[in-house]
């Protein structure tokens, strides 16, 4: 069986702002998002940002929650999850993001879980 060919995802930052524009919820209800692992950013020059191909349609990656939760299991920071996630995996044959927006969440948490 070939592995299949994603698209690379480029590392976009959004700020909460951003987000908020994107989504059309209230700032609140994104730091909520945050705290329940929905997504997770990064402090880039002192700003929290969180990247843009977490998002799809407006809305938060379904199948990101899942998936920040076993690298978080696996000890991994938001910014070692961050990292991770954009990072080509060579097992998966692209960055884990890619193949998640692809709908390839069991493969990429199948490797996540190898990690810990």
């Amino acid at each position: 069986m070939s592995t299949p060919e994603y698209p690379v995802v480029p590392l976009s930052w959004l700020t909460m702002p951003e987000v908020v524009d994107l989504t059309g919820e209230t700032l609140s209800r994104v730091r909520r998002l945050l705290d329940e692992n929905h997504l997770i950013g990064s402090r880039r020059d002192g700003t929290l940002r969180i990247p843009e191909a977490f998002f799809l349609d407006g809305a938060p990656l379904s199948s990101l929650r899942g998936t920040i939760t076993v690298l978080h299991d696996a000890g991994f920071s938001d910014d070692e999850a961050i990292d991770w996630l954009f990072a080509t995996e060579d097992s998966i044959g692209a960055a884990p993001i890619a193949a998640l927006r692809a709908g390839r969440k069991s493969e990429v948490r199948r490797v996540a879980q190898t990690l810990a």
